[in-house]
């Protein structure tokens, strides 16, 4: 790759976007090299989740340009691989968005492929759901999930409606890395195409029929009376983003209809105005949607992120509410389902769940309670994705009973191949309506298995390295491990250290690294695949809460060691 110089020079002499122009020369200008390096040290890499980073000029960031070279490699692998190749594209709603998809759009178009559209921002589970409605050969959804407003990304989808296969997305790179983006781009207009019968509009009843299969995937055994007696009332807030029209279609369709949204997070708005970063695994996305709790009282607080394929819960807990963590949410939910269909009788020794190498090991309890099979994949939740189509290739798609990851992802029901926070929305709902009648919140359920089944506490810590010279030291780190990993931590001996790079458990390789304890507890480490961080997943069992928190405060500043 040419020298960020250069490569500066050349965008200047071809780019025709003002804005993009704009920025390029105040870059020349000001002589600002941390800038002009950090835009041009690498092409944004493409990966099984596409494209991500931040928004702007240069080979590193999200622009037309990049995106137009990713359209026309994804174009030249669909042709090279689909006779009559076809696309559905969605958006959340990021700044670009709406730019990216008809930028997208046109590029399909001119290379005969055809493109159904969503007219409006839509989550990701219902990409995945046009994909296989619509028997597309591929779909791309304009997301940054959780990330911070200055990002955007370009997520890449095969026709079973998971995230594309490793040798897809390297087919795909391989493509790209042979388009030039000022040259080899080819373009058409938007509305020619759609005259053309190249570009169409996605209608409502695709929507409509994604809002039944959700529903279809509930499990509640209440009746109407039960219901009546304990009515659910519920705090939603979409963080800005895509959730609320079918997060609030759908509850309300299942009869859950006292549910008050946070006014200042209702609207789309890719400036998240209200947090700097619009995750619902903290507190500060959380905290508007806290603040209208303590007026409104209700059962539960519910919040999806930008692209509602996560979702988060916090309830009531003394004086506070308490926000439950992924692994917890992940835990009751399974927990429910297994009960409800249990009370069904239902054969669970039949049903697989899937979770993470990075998840809870309190499945693992669960699994022998109930005795359904548990199956570990990699981080990601196309590998959850990729046993589901497994399954449904074997012609075994009703033993799917649910999979998530400790990141807030959750899916029961094999309609989507990615996680679905519409669903998720559902059943948290109606397990909490189940608990209700009880006497008791999600905080208390929780609890209760705890004391049940242990007390397994999980902790995870992002530490940053931005820039070129922080990926440096990412990999510098991750090498370290591999050369001389720890023999003890936190004062414990480290009993194996597991490379995933290397192939466990007949998993595909990761750069992950796990340290097991002879204790019994773990830490994993793992560089972030679409942002500058490195990941540590603590894991520690205690005989009470308190001992398993400090254990979780001894490793945690192992960690931090080892990763400094």
């Amino acid at each position: 790759m040419a020298d960020a110089h250069t490569q500066l020079d050349r965008w200047i002499a071809n780019v025709k976007d003002p804005e993009l122009l704009r920025e390029l020369e105040h870059m020349r200008d000001a002589g600002d090299e941390a800038a002009i390096t950090d835009a041009f040290y690498r092409d944004l890499a493409f990966g099984t989740a596409g494209l991500r980073g931040t928004l702007g000029a240069g080979t590193n960031r999200m622009n037309i340009y990049t995106v137009g070279r990713a359209s026309q490699g994804f174009a030249n692998y669909l042709v090279s691989h689909f006779e009559e190749p076809s696309v559905a594209i969605a958006r959340d709603s990021r700044n670009k968005g709406e730019l990216f998809v008809q930028t997208t759009a046109r590029i399909l178009a001119a290379n005969g492929i055809r493109v159904h559209v969503y007219p409006k921002i839509e989550p990701v589970p219902a990409l995945s759901w046009a994909t296989r409605e619509l028997a597309c050969s591929g779909g791309i959804c304009m997301t940054a999930s959780h990330n911070p407003a200055e990002y955007n990304g370009y997520k890449v989808y095969g026709p079973d409606g998971c995230q594309i296969t490793s040798a897809a997305a390297e087919a795909i790179s391989k493509a790209m890395e042979e388009t030039d983006p000022f040259g080899d781009i080819k373009i058409m207009d938007f509305d020619e195409a759609v005259e053309q019968g190249l570009i169409s509009w996605i209608d409502d009843a695709v929507l409509d029929a994604y809002y039944e299969a959700v529903l279809a995937t509930s499990v509640s055994t209440l009746t109407p009376e039960q219901i009546a007696d304990a009515p659910l009332k519920l705090v939603y807030t979409p963080l800005n983003g895509t959730g609320l029209i079918p997060v609030t279609s759908v509850l309300e369709r299942a009869g859950i209809t006292d549910i008050t949204v946070v006014p200042e997070q209702r609207d789309p708005n890719g400036d998240f105005p209200t947090c700097p970063y619009p995750n619902p695994e903290i507190r500060e996305a959380m905290q508007k949607g806290i603040d209208l709790c303590e007026q409104v009282h209700p059962d539960l607080l519910l919040a999806t992120d930008p692209d509602a394929d996560r979702v988060g819960v916090a309830v009531k807990n003394k004086d506070d509410y308490l926000i439950l963590t992924g692994n917890e949410i992940g835990v009751l939910l399974l927990d429910y389902l297994c009960r409800m269909r249990a009370e069904r009788g239902e054969d669970l020794s039949r049903k697989v769940a899937v979770t993470t190498i990075v998840s809870s090991s309190m499945v693992d309890a669960l699994a022998e309670e109930y005795g359904f099979e548990l199956r570990r994949c990699l981080t990601g939740f196309k590998y959850i994705g990729d046993i589901i189509t497994s399954l449904s290739d074997a012609g075994e798609e009703d033993r799917f009973l649910f999979g998530f990851e400790e990141s807030f992802g959750y899916l029961a029901g094999a309609h989507v191949r990615d996680k679905d926070a519409v669903n998720a929305s559902l059943l948290i709902c109606q397990m909490a309506q189940y608990y209700k009648l009880q006497d008791k919140n999600l905080a208390d359920a929780m609890r209760e298995l705890y004391e049940r089944f242990g007390f397994y506490h999980n902790r995870t810590v992002a530490l940053s390295y931005p820039g070129a010279e922080g990926a440096s030291k990412m990999d510098g780190i991750m090498k370290a491990l591999r050369t001389t990993p720890p023999t003890e931590l936190a004062g414990r001996p480290v009993e194996a250290v597991l490379d995933y790079m290397t192939g466990v458990n007949g998993l595909p390789t990761a750069d992950v690294v796990e340290c097991d304890l002879a204790s019994g507890d773990k830490v994993i480490v793992r560089p972030s695949g679409t942002e500058p961080k490195i990941k540590l997943y603590l894991f520690a069992q205690g005989e009470t809460a308190a001992e398993a928190d400090a254990l979780l405060d001894e490793l945690e500043a192992a960690g931090r060691e080892l990763l400094s």
